[in-house]
């Protein structure tokens, strides 16, 4: 087509393209592409696109995206997700030294409350913002 730039395939594309061309010439008529050649395909489909990857190997588009959703999920990029861990423990590091602590609420009028707490208080501030909006 005209106006279209050539790309350069990627190594692995290249490659595939290569391997699938081989058997094509090697097949028998009616014969079916090799289970090896489609897992190919599905990786490449992950890693490069399905669309990309069905026209460098010239296959129909629906074919590596149909096989890409077969694939397990140790079998790298393109497979299905793998599901999320049940339970992940997180270890807290280690905790910095304790400081005093300013707080400052402010509303959409302009009114300010700037509490200033010494280390180890802890007030309730969820009361104590509460009463900021409604003793003003």
């Amino acid at each position: 087509m005209a106006g279209r730039k050539r790309q350069v395939l990627a190594a692995d594309l290249s490659q595939a393209a290569t391997r699938f061309e081989r058997w094509r010439k090697m097949r028998v008529r009616g014969e079916r592409i090799p289970k090896q050649l489609w897992i190919l395909a599905a990786k490449l489909a992950g890693r490069h696109g399905v669309s990309h990857t069905a026209g460098v190997l010239k296959l129909d588009y629906s074919a590596p995206k149909e096989r890409l959703t077969e694939l397990p999920p140790s079998s790298g990029a393109g497979g299905p997700p793998t599901p999320p861990p049940s339970f992940v423990e997180l270890t807290p590091g280690p905790l910095p030294a304790p400081s005093p602590c300013e707080i400052e609420f402010s509303d959409v009028s302009g009114s300010t409350l700037r509490v200033r707490l010494p280390v180890g208080e802890h007030p309730d501030l969820v009361s104590l913002v509460r009463c900021f909006r409604e003793c003003r």
